[in-house]
């Protein structure tokens, strides 16, 4: 019998033990290190904790120095990082981190942001706090429930929070060159809540022809523009007059200098060694291109000529154009009547063309001394292995 009373009082003292160590364990999450609440949650407000930074793509730009140095300017995203901030906001972008603060959180198990379950790590929190990142899959197009719900062990919150849509943003298009009524193809992100596209620098209307959030088609206006990049008027939330402005600029071609677009400018003609041909297959924009052939094993320019008073190179800023390369990847050099002779070893300004794909020349004026000029092109030293011909298209003058 005394054994079984002190049995008994063992077991008495484990079992207070454990009730204890239980009550404790309930009061107190160990591994997310705070005690939560029983009451209903309460959110007083939200701040932004970090955002992460990412910027459009931007085009690459080749310009050459008096000595024939080759440049290139491309406007870069910076490294994608994360910027701390900390300032209470009603609107969040997307793939930047906020903090909710509140009572009562912290047995949280679901967080909703405009009906989507969003990614939140308790353990990162508190009981009057959660720390979560809006994820892109959020929906941002008009109209939204424009709200955070956030379920808890003892009830639900809801918060009024609009999540804004990106900026629209250009990340590349299926030409720079336009002329009145003509087509661009523009693709990136945003364009789904644009309302209206105007050229910045004159302020003419292009119209949308289509869009979707990704890809955005523009018939472009008469306009007075030269080189213009587009502003684009988008829905932000509540704000229905948001701006955005691209960092790509467009060439209005109606205003410029035509050397060759879909045919020979007036008074031009080809002026080349080897065979050209306009070419109705292949054409950056428009219809047409200048196909130029260079034959192996030989040294030969092509070009264009005039019997006019040659280019007005003093009134404009650049010299634009787009190829197509060949086969390979070739250096071709500019040569001018005025730059000691059409066709002669001059190499102090060289073009690096890529092969099999278009790229987009804007060569400063100021540099390549072709006022006046009558006859100018790009020779080739070879080509070594075959034929080799390339396609020149929107050979224009800007101011």
């Amino acid at each position: 019998m005394k054994r079984n009373k002190f049995q008994s009082k063992n077991l008495t003292w484990v079992l207070s033990t454990l009730m204890v160590l239980g009550f404790a364990s309930c009061k107190k999450q160990n591994s997310e290190g705070y005690t939560p609440g029983t009451g209903a949650p309460v959110i007083t407000s939200v701040r932004t904790l970090g955002k992460t930074v990412t910027d459009s793509v931007t085009k690459t730009y080749t310009t050459y120095d008096t000595t024939g140095a080759a440049s290139t300017t491309t406007q870069v995203n910076p490294p994608n990082g994360y910027s701390p901030l900390d300032s209470t906001t009603a609107t969040g972008n997307l793939n930047n981190t906020y903090e909710i603060i509140g009572k009562n959180l912290g047995s949280a198990t679901k967080l909703a942001i405009n009906g989507v379950t969003v990614y939140f790590n308790r353990a990162l929190g508190s009981d009057s706090e959660l720390i979560f990142n809006i994820p892109s899959t959020i929906p941002t197009t008009q109209p939204q429930p424009n709200t955070i719900v956030v379920t808890t062990l003892h009830g639900t919150v809801t918060y009024a929070f609009t999540v804004l849509p990106p900026a629209p943003t250009v990340l590349t298009y299926s030409t720079n060159d336009f002329t009145a009524n003509s087509l661009i193809s523009l693709t990136g992100q945003g364009f789904i809540t644009v309302t209206s596209v105007k050229l910045r620098t004159t302020g003419e209307l292009a119209t949308i022809v289509s869009q979707s959030d990704s890809t955005m088609v523009l018939k472009m206006p008469t306009s007075a523009a030269t080189i213009t990049p587009l502003t684009f008027v988008y829905t932000s939330g509540t704000n229905t007059g948001a701006t955005s402005v691209s960092t790509a600029k467009f060439n209005d071609l109606d205003n410029s200098y035509q050397i060759f677009t879909d045919n020979y400018g007036s008074g031009w003609y080809s002026s080349s060694w080897g065979p050209t041909a306009i070419s109705t297959t292949v054409a950056k924009t428009g219809t047409s291109s200048f196909a130029a052939t260079y034959d192996k094993g030989n040294w030969s320019a092509d070009g264009f000529g005039t019997g006019g008073a040659g280019l007005p190179a003093a009134n404009y800023t650049y010299l634009s154009f787009w190829i197509k390369g060949g086969l390979e990847n070739y250096t071709l050099y500019l040569t001018a009547d005025t730059r000691g002779g059409f066709g002669n070893s001059d190499t102090s300004t060289p073009i690096i063309v890529p092969a099999g794909v278009w790229t987009y020349f804007q060569l400063p004026l100021s540099t390549l001394n072709l006022q006046g000029s009558k006859a100018f092109g790009f020779f080739i030293q070879g080509p070594n292995d075959q034929n080799e011909t390339f396609y020149f298209d929107d050979v224009v003058l800007l101011k």
